[in-house]
């Protein structure tokens, strides 16, 4: 052959980016493993329609580098095989690729440990683009998934304005516990009833999910529900 042979991508690997595929639509799998054809460091080795096929073969195989995972498979789900696939190849990188945008799938695949999540309307060059960005130990998002990830985490985020999680007697009594007062000593010293004392503490504690006082000061001051330094 002459010389017009294409040049090597520079390696990120000792061998080719193994790939495996799971998806039930013939036509869809025969595009990306056409695709892939052409990529000299990607190498399709298994293709299923079924995630328990998948499953057995890993059990035997563990060789593969990653895994595009449809999410709506008959029998088990793609989100039932993840666990499945983490168990059999912890370091195996998994990529979703659905066409499911909806929002509890996307949590739960990445909360699944899925380390890319694209949509079937991706092109070529953005699932293989993908594929080596996960290999490289990054993440491989949708532009729209990663949009609504951004979205779901800033809300998340107190906002200056937001109604406070503590009340302010929340705080007056929380303030007295981390000055070592007992209930008791916080009854009297706001003359109220020890009951009512002891129902402000479980309120404060499962507001800040904590299981006791040292928990809930410190997450006080962490969150800033506490100055750092205590009112006189």
């Amino acid at each position: 052959p002459s010389g017009n042979k294409r040049p090597p991508l520079p390696s990120i690997m000792s061998h080719s980016i193994r790939i495996i595929m799971v998806e039930d639509h013939p036509e869809y799998r025969e595009g990306i493993a056409l695709a892939l054809e052409t990529e000299p460091d990607l190498q399709l080795t298994d293709q299923f329609g079924m995630a328990e096929q998948a499953l057995k073969a890993l059990e035997h195989d563990t060789t593969a580098d990653v895994i595009l995972l449809d999410l709506n498979l008959p029998e088990m789900s793609g989100l039932e095989a993840i666990p499945w696939i983490k168990k059999y190849c912890p370091t195996i990188k998994i990529i979703i690729l659905s066409q499911s945008d909806n929002e509890t799938n996307i949590l739960n695949a990445i909360h699944l440990g899925a380390d890319g999540y694209l949509l079937k309307g991706s092109t070529l060059d953005q699932i293989i683009s993908g594929i080596r960005a996960v290999v490289k130990g990054g993440a491989s998002l949708d532009p729209n998934v990663a949009q609504f990830i951004l979205n779901t985490i800033q809300k998340k985020v107190p906002q200056p304005n937001s109604e406070p999680l503590l009340s302010e007697r929340e705080i007056e009594i929380l303030r007295l516990l981390s000055d070592g007062l007992m209930k008791k000593d916080i009854s009297e010293r706001l003359d109220i009833g020890i009951t009512t004392v002891a129902t402000h503490v479980r309120r404060i504690y499962e507001k800040l999910e904590v299981p006791n006082a040292p928990a809930a000061i410190t997450k006080a001051y962490k969150t800033g529900i506490f100055s750092s330094g205590k009112d006189s």
